[in-house]
């Protein structure tokens, strides 16, 4: 979990996104600002020519495809988390597709080494397999998730290095299982991945960066590598992000080793560029204050709403007693604990009114469900060039198409 999971809004954003007329926005819809996330695909451009990183969309984070033209000019490609992430890449974005699984099945390996730039493997026996199933095809660059044992994160669910985790190769492990495995099998890996940021600053990057150094450095010396992946989680589109340090950290590894050097950001992308458009229901009284219920929902709509835990933003809302009227908002699914938080506002809600929940772009889309059969958000797009779009809406159809 990052320090502070709800990165503030700067005023020129918050103006931006007030520019969309809501009153034409189906409810609930998520409403992406296309200005907003090519001002975002710059700054990551000015990294990349700044320090010479190449940098991925991360699809586990933001995969709405009808945004991508306005990302693929300024990024290098994408990175995918198996078969369909890799397949929607290849479809909608093109350019280098990176794949990295836990572990893969041996026909979607076959297929997706047909078409990905790199393939990583979450062991070298994972790797060993791994290229025996592809022998005789088509073969990407090949790499290794390693586990540097250090991380920052504080919640279990986030941290990639916790206590049993299953996401890369610890240095001991590696030793063992290269002393049972056949061959000179690191010399035909092409690089190192490792990921243990998640909404994190440069700083917390640097001294992961020093842990992996201090640990796999004899390999970086000794091992004709063409890249370092650093993962995702960094937050280098949020205000007041440390750019000099992260241009230092990846100017350091592609001097000292001559390796490019690729950052994956997934809620970088997209931060700050997208809301979440919902309707006041119904507004019902109980013993500890007011109630509104709306058509959206934490559990279907905004999953991180519980999984983090955070409490969103919402457009006009303050903290509970900082304005005149406070009201606990609760979606609209029959899950007792499907309560999106509580909030202030100036004036009393009305049902009928819509409440519009900010930085609703990143971990939305990708993780919603139709638990209960509520209906998954309309998409929409929003452009001082072209206004408001209706992109895709949803219906019964999609409910019952999934459990056929």
């Amino acid at each position: 979990m990052a320090q502070d999971p709800i990165p503030k809004i700067s005023e020129q954003r918050l103006s931006a996104l007030a520019e969309i007329p809501f009153s034409q926005v189906p409810s609930p819809a998520y409403v992406m600002h296309l200005n907003l996330l090519e001002e975002n695909g710059r700054i990551l451009q000015s990294v990349a020519d700044n320090c010479g990183a190449k940098i991925l969309l991360a699809l586990k984070g933001f995969a709405c495809h009808s945004t991508f033209p306005a990302l693929k000019p300024y990024l290098s490609g994408t990175t995918s988390s198996g078969l369909h992430e890799s397949l929607l890449a290849k479809e909608h974005f093109g350019k280098e597709i990176h794949i990295y699984a836990p572990a893969y099945k041996e026909n979607e390996l076959k297929q997706m080494c047909q078409y990905a730039h790199s393939l990583v493997f979450n062991s070298a026996q994972q790797l060993a397999l791994g290229i025996r199933t592809i022998e005789g095809l088509k073969l990407p660059q090949l790499g290794i998730r390693i586990n540097p044992e250090y991380s920052e994160v504080a919640s279990t669910n986030y941290d990639s290095c916790s206590f049993r985790s299953r996401l890369g190769t610890t240095r001991t492990s590696l030793d063992r299982d290269l002393e049972k495995l056949p061959g000179d099998l690191l010399n035909k890996i092409d690089g190192l991945h490792f990921h243990t940021l998640c909404e994190q600053d440069a700083d917390a990057l640097e001294r992961t960066a020093n842990a992996f150094e201090d640990k796999f450095g004899d390999l970086l010396r000794t091992l004709k590598l063409k890249w370092l992946n650093f993962g995702g989680g960094h937050h280098i589109t949020r205000p007041g992000y440390d750019l000099e340090r992260l241009y230092r950290v990846i100017k350091h590894f592609r001097q000292q080793y001559k390796v490019d050097v690729y950052l994956e950001p997934g809620e970088a992308i997209a931060l700050h560029t997208g809301v979440l458009v919902s309707t006041v229901l119904d507004i019902a009284d109980s013993d500890t204050g007011q109630i509104a219920i709306v058509d959206t929902s934490a559990t279907c709509h905004m999953p991180d709403v519980l999984e983090m835990p955070y409490r969103p933003n919402i457009m006009g809302a303050g903290s509970p007693n900082e304005k005149a009227n406070n009201y606990h908002i609760g979606g609209l699914s029959c899950l007792a604990g499907d309560r999106i938080g509580d909030y202030s506002f100036d004036e009393p809600l009305q049902i009928g009114q819509k409440l519009i929940f900010l930085d609703m772009a990143h971990y939305t889309m990708v993780k919603n469900t139709t638990f209960n059969g509520i209906p998954l958000p309309s998409i929409c797009h929003f452009s001082q060039q072209q206004s408001l779009q209706v992109i895709r809406r949803f219906g019964y159809e999609d409910y019952s198409n999934r459990l056929s």
